[in-house]
């Protein structure tokens, strides 16, 4: 599957980084609206991955102190490099920025996929809109 992994501000992602983020979190994932949408979006860097005939297939946010969240890919993308080719993006813009490490909380079904982008476990596993996560880190060499 080809992919392209657009980087940008909430103004110009917002339609098709919130439609992902609805279908996943809202829909399937039966999370709160009001928990989902926070005044962060504005602040943040998004990316968006898009398939080769321009299908909306993930999306994910870095915050301005390094957190990568908000990471969501529809089903139909799910095992075929989505998640990867995001999280490499956001990771890449920031080293670029001159960030020191990049921190997340992952669900926890999620840690291996995390793993294998050099992300390490810290602390104990929470809840977070009633879903356990973890929290992890990437440190840049």
């Amino acid at each position: 599957m080809q992919l392209k992994v657009t980087v940008d501000n909430w103004e110009n992602l917002q339609d098709d980084a919130g439609a992902i983020r609805r279908e996943v979190f809202v829909i399937e994932q039966k999370i709160p609206e009001e928990l989902e949408w926070d005044e962060m979006d504005a602040v943040c860097l998004h990316a968006v991955a898009y398939d080769e005939a321009g299908q909306i297939l993930g999306t994910g946010r870095l915050l301005p102190d390094g957190h990568i969240g908000r990471m969501a890919v529809k089903l139909a993308g799910r095992g075929q490099g989505v998640g990867g080719a995001i999280l490499e993006a956001l990771m890449a813009q920031a080293r670029q920025r001159g960030d020191a490490e990049v921190v997340l909380n992952a669900q926890t079904q999620a840690e291996m996929f995390y793993q294998r982008y050099g992300f390490s476990r810290y602390g104990e596993a929470f809840q977070e809109a009633g879903i356990p996560h973890i929290s992890m880190r990437h440190v840049f060499a």
